[in-house]
């Protein structure tokens, strides 16, 4: 049996990326510091998947297995296994790099030659390049000299929505029904694993910003817009109709550039903006706009799913009105107990909202941050 180490034994870990490799008959192990988690998966050794949507039913993960991802326990799995996934966070990326770095070592001591393929599942722009030049950073020349023979980073882009709902059994998970998981074809290293539910694709770039600009475009201005408006959920914040006309209006503008970058078919990627509108609807999955919200110095950042479609839409001379409006409400964000939403306050108080975002975003284009001013104040 082909064996999976699973960084990450949170929602996503187990009701996605987890999920999908155990349903295709690999033994997953998961890594994580909690220990609860850790102990509670040892004990079961299964859990159970409900999915919430039109159609609700219960899937069954059986056979999984888990360890303490920050102990020397985690080293052998990594050393014997086919596949090491991560779904952690990109900034916890660097520090489970050093564990990975040893279970490289360990496996260049039992003279291994056995292809293995690390995939950061994260919602960032080619995660797995990153966990590579981390790993690397901490490698000699001779052991990449071997991961460059039998170590593969696959780039890949992930796609479904987990809300933290707590079930009565802490393992358990509810997800929605659908899922994207693509995954870039030609960075393997040996054999392509055949792996329902993973889409092995060529053109990554194009899977990457289709979801970031859509998915992740129309959720986080549907959170941002409906904590001013004091809703609570994204669904709750959707069924308003003055939010539902601005995302609607700002996934297209995005969806625009995205278009003419990668010389999409125009009526698809409509299609793909209905479907993603009527997940924020699902009534089952009751995600709280304040999760969705998180981070925003992060989701403001050039590279980030408000910034960059909205650059590349003005690139190719689209208009950007809706999506400034959902980078204003980024900037009006408040969430006392999300640290980066702390910050952000903290710099617009000292410098303004138009400064604060120059340096958040590095945009420089005076003609948006006049927009991104007068949106701002409207929403005050």
């Amino acid at each position: 049996m082909k064996s999976a180490v699973m960084f990450g034994a949170g929602n996503i870990g187990r009701g996605f990326i987890g999920m999908v490799l155990a349903e295709a008959g690999y033994k997953v192990i998961f890594g994580d510091v909690n220990a609860a988690v850790i102990d509670r998966i040892k004990a079961d050794k299964e859990y159970t998947v409900h999915i919430m949507d039109v159609e609700k039913r219960d899937v069954k993960i059986t056979g999984v297995d888990g360890v303490m991802s920050n102990g020397p326990e985690i080293i052998a799995p990594i050393a014997e296994a086919d596949l090491v996934t991560t779904a952690v966070g990109l900034v916890v990326l660097p520090r489970v790099a050093p564990t990975m770095a040893e279970g490289i070592r360990a496996r260049i001591a039992a003279g291994s030659t056995k292809p293995l393929n690390f995939i950061a599942c994260e919602n960032a722009i080619r995660a797995s390049s990153q966990l590579k030049a981390a790993i690397y950073g901490l490698l000699t020349d001779e052991e990449k000299a071997y991961a460059d023979k039998y170590i593969g980073f696959p780039d890949c882009s992930v796609d479904r929505i987990v809300p933290p709902i707590h079930s009565e059994n802490p393992i358990d998970v509810v997800v929605e029904d659908h899922f994207e998981w693509n995954v870039e074809k030609g960075s393997f290293c040996g054999e392509l694993p055949q792996i329902e539910g993973m889409n092995l694709v060529d053109n990554l770039d194009a899977y990457i910003e289709r979801k970031l600009f859509t998915l992740n475009t129309g959720h986080c201005i549907t959170a941002y817009l409906g904590v001013l408006k004091g809703k609570e959920t994204i669904m709750d914040a959707i069924l308003d109709e003055e939010i539902y006309a601005i995302v609607h209006e700002a996934m297209i503008q995005s969806g625009n550039g995205l278009v003419k970058k990668y010389g999409l078919d125009g009526e698809a990627h409509a299609a793909y903006i209905e479907k993603i509108i009527a997940r924020f609807k699902n009534p089952y999955l009751h995600d709280d706009v304040k999760r969705v919200g998180r981070e925003p110095l992060r989701k403001l950042s050039a590279t980030d799913r408000l910034v960059k479609p909205t650059m590349t839409a003005l690139s190719f001379g689209e208009p950007v009105d809706k999506l400034v409006i959902g980078i204003a409400a980024a900037l009006h964000y408040v969430n006392p107990e999300d640290k980066q939403a702390v910050e952000l306050q903290e710099k617009i108080a000292a410098k303004g909202a138009v400064e604060a975002f120059k340096e958040i975003s590095g945009v420089e284009d005076e003609a948006l941050l006049a927009q991104v001013k007068e949106a701002y104040d409207k929403l005050a």
